[in-house]
């Protein structure tokens, strides 16, 4: 699809010297040409770039078409001198460099086109001035040679120019949707179907498709509290987005070719600071549900930690934390009296309950942990019991005791 200009040799090489003006003379035999060889030229693209314009709709294929005849349709009347201020090649070229950002064409493919069709163009030339009724210099052909191949690095770089130009604007524009449509989801619209729809367009994921809430807090963290973890998901195939919201980072993850404990073990290799999880129940529409609980989650980590946890995990802690008047009410109810008790003995009572807690109730194994005689445990367990009101042996009032004595580990 290259063409070339002998305005853009100059500007790169200075004049070059054709007194005769033989040589805007030698390229407009082409002129009756020039679509048949840029339909040759797309043929050859189609072929050579076959693994991407395979999929391509068959629309970019006919555009393609009609681009690289304008291309050289506009190139041949250009390098022959017959091109006015409006028609001249690079702008076209700018044009390209565009289009082809929208259309996400590689760039590797764009450049290689331009490359190829100089090669092309330039061989057209020298078939149809290769008989011997050519009344064409070989020196003639030869100045248009270094003419088009002098400026086919013009050409690639003013479209390279605009084409990343094009590009950097539409990441920021896809960017931009995505943040709105993840803040949509937090914010609980991910059962409107308009908010679905737009979703599974930019990002590909199904209203129904099952996924997770990831949230990380930053913490002062320079760095962030993950390393990268769109790259490390993706190279484990599984497609993730990211957003952030104050002092959190949060991320939408497909749970399609994972489980949450898998997912949860990817995010432990890269994380730095505490990390929630949780999967939404019915896709898209229970997303801010597990926004909250994977938010719960995190604020159940130690500050200053490197820790990943779900909410499965971590659900009494996080049923704690979510609900802290009641906790309070809870701690007062059950262990009150304990906690008013000088600080060496609240400790060995504390420490006691724990031992209890951690092996049913049962005094012989709560001994063995604390390195004391059973008797000397039993007797605390009465002391335990008659200042929390509760009953070791009562498997509601063990619950009441575990909870209490989890919120003031919390």
């Amino acid at each position: 699809m290259a063409t070339s200009s002998r305005d853009g040799a100059e500007g790169l090489l200075g004049p070059l010297p054709d007194p005769a003006g033989d040589v805007p003379r030698a390229w407009a035999t082409l002129l009756d040409l020039s679509d048949g060889i840029a339909d040759d030229i797309t043929l050859t693209i189609l072929e050579t770039q076959h693994n991407w314009y395979q999929d391509a709709p068959a629309e970019l294929r006919a555009e393609l078409r009609k681009g690289t005849r304008n291309h050289i349709r506009r190139g041949i009347r250009t390098m022959a001198g017959l091109a006015g201020r409006g028609e001249q090649a690079i702008h076209i070229w700018r044009e390209t460099g565009r289009i082809r950002a929208q259309q996400r064409v590689p760039l590797d493919n764009v450049l290689n086109a331009y490359i190829l069709g100089t090669r092309m163009l330039w061989e057209a030339l020298l078939e149809q001035h290769s008989g011997p009724e050519s009344d064409v210099a070989e020196s003639v052909l030869l100045q248009a040679g270094r003419e088009i191949w002098a400026s086919l690095d013009l050409q690639c770089s003013i479209v390279t120019d605009n084409y990343r130009r094009e590009d950097a604007r539409l990441q920021r524009q896809d960017q931009q949707r995505q943040q709105r449509l993840l803040d949509a989801l937090v914010d609980g619209r991910g059962g409107e179907a308009s908010v679905a729809t737009e979703v599974r367009g930019i990002l590909g994921i199904a209203a129904d498709e099952p996924v997770a809430c990831v949230v990380a807090y930053f913490d002062g963290l320079v760095d962030g509290p993950l390393h990268s973890p769109e790259d490390r998901l993706e190279r484990a195939g599984v497609s993730s987005f990211w957003h952030s919201r104050g002092d959190i980072s949060f991320g939408l993850v497909s749970l399609v070719n994972l489980t949450v404990p898998e997912l949860v073990g990817h995010l432990r290799r890269i994380s730095t600071g505490r990390v929630g999880v949780a999967a939404s129940e019915g896709g898209l529409g229970g997303f801010a549900v597990a926004f909250r609980l994977a938010v719960g989650t995190a604020d159940t980590l130690d500050r200053g930690s490197a820790q990943v946890a779900s909410v499965e995990e971590r659900l009494p802690e996080v049923l704690i934390h979510s609900q802290p008047e009641a906790v309070a009410l809870l701690v007062r109810e059950t262990l009150g009296a304990i906690l008013t008790l000088p600080d060496h003995q609240r400790k060995v009572l504390l420490d006691t309950l724990s031992a209890l807690l951690a092996h049913q109730g049962s005094p012989t194994q709560a001994a063995n942990q604390l390195f004391c005689h059973r008797n000397t445990v039993i007797y605390r367990m009465r002391q335990i019991e008659e200042l929390s009101g509760r009953n070791l042996q009562d498997g509601r009032d063990r619950l009441l005791l575990n909870l209490a004595q989890l919120a003031l580990d919390s």
